[in-house]
């Protein structure tokens, strides 16, 4: 006799296990990146209004508590729902994301040391920053290799599927480069801040040459594909991040170089400041330009919001910091007059996506798993006389 199987009680089914972080994806450490530049990118600014320093600093401690949060929530989505983590690896679409754990700990631990000090003090901003420097270091190496190779073996991806989310685990490595520098000065004289800096040049080699050979399959899917769908577009602003962080990147070695290495590599490191970061910033400006035109034409096509608007905070805002390195080395006030526009920007940007990442909390749609396909209508047959 066949018996009817019985239900799966809370304990044994896993979908019913802390439902509330089922769904939630490596995606979401965007919040803390977007939060943290805010705070960083402000207290750089060369127009410092009265109070911005203390909002800056209380920015940069949302960032911290909202990383505590989701690695806590993301801990538990591993524990009890080890089937959607894995599923989310070895999805073309989601498994680019695990970057996004790599640069939300390189963000909070460069914002210690930048705004954090002021109200952690120096040595423990500089034990934490290094905690989280190491940590984020190692975690976006791993998924500069992983995640290429998971695309390569297991996920199959398609020409035709090329996408900005694909950049995200090789700029892991160039968000390292660019706050490694702030521990360089910590660091005893002599070979350890040497060490230090050199492998932060290492780290934006790494990290530059994998986008150079990543960013031409983009931009080629995106001249003979089309536009982006709708909730992808957004993602067109993920460009930015490579190039304004390695402008930012190449701005700090230019500070620090001068007590780490011998004078004519110092001054090389100046050199470099300018007749990189020029071009570079000029071509993050250009994409700018066409990623917001995309943008407003899938508006006008009724694009609603969705994680992705997270997109046009952290990579702006490392062309704000771009703007700041370039403005201490050239002594231009356009560069100054550049990260004030951007940053102005970024925060508009991300006031209109945090109010909707808050919104969609309290009514749960964003936490909410994807909504089943609708079932084919039966067919029907008619019975003629």
């Amino acid at each position: 006799m066949v018996t009817a199987a019985q239900p799966l009680s809370p304990a044994t089914d896993p979908a019913r296990r802390l439902p509330a972080v089922r769904h939630l994806g490596p995606n979401w450490y965007a919040c803390v990146m977007g939060t943290a530049i805010v705070g960083t990118a402000g207290a750089a600014l060369p127009w410092q209004a009265s109070g911005l320093r203390a909002v800056c600093t209380a920015v940069w401690a949302l960032s911290l508590a909202l990383l505590a949060i989701l690695l806590v929530a993301r801990s538990l989505h591993w524990r009890h729902h080890r089937d959607q983590a894995r599923a989310q690896l070895l999805d073309p679409t989601a498994a680019p994301f695990y970057g996004c754990l790599s640069m939300a700990l390189l963000a909070v631990g460069g914002g210690a040391l930048t705004v954090g000090r002021d109200w952690l003090g120096t040595p423990a901003a500089v034990a934490l920053d290094a905690v989280l420097f190491t940590v984020g270091t190692v975690v976006g190496l791993a998924a500069a290799v992983a995640v290429p190779y998971l695309m390569a073996v297991r996920h199959r991806t398609a020409p035709e599927q090329a996408s900005p989310v694909w950049l995200l685990p090789l700029v892991a490595p160039m968000v390292s480069a660019a706050v490694g520098p702030l521990l360089v000065p910590h660091l005893p004289a002599g070979q350890p801040r040497e060490t230090l800096l050199l492998a932060c040049v290492a780290l934006f080699g790494v990290s530059l040459l994998a986008t150079l050979v990543t960013l031409p399959l983009i931009f080629g899917r995106l001249l003979t594909g089309g536009p982006l769908p709708l909730a992808l577009t957004p993602s067109l602003f993920l460009v930015l991040g490579p190039l304004g962080q390695s402008t930012t990147a190449v701005g700090k070695f230019a500070d620090v170089a001068p007590d780490v290495v011998p004078a004519p590599y110092a001054e090389g490191f100046e050199v470099l400041a300018v007749l990189y970061g020029v071009p570079v910033m000029g071509f993050a400006l250009l994409w700018l330009c066409l990623a917001a035109a995309h943008v407003v034409r899938a508006r006008r096509e009724g694009m609603g919001f969705s994680m992705t608007w997270w997109s046009f905070t952290f990579p702006v805002g490392t062309c704000v910091t771009g703007a700041e390195a370039l403005a201490r080395h050239t002594g231009l006030a356009v560069y100054d007059g550049l990260s004030v526009v951007l940053y102005a920007g970024l925060v508009t940007a991300w006031a209109v996506a945090a109010a909707h990442t808050v919104r969609g909390l309290v009514s749960g749609a964003l936490l909410a798993g994807p909504r089943p396909a609708p079932a084919a209508p039966r067919s029907a047959t008619a019975r003629t006389r």
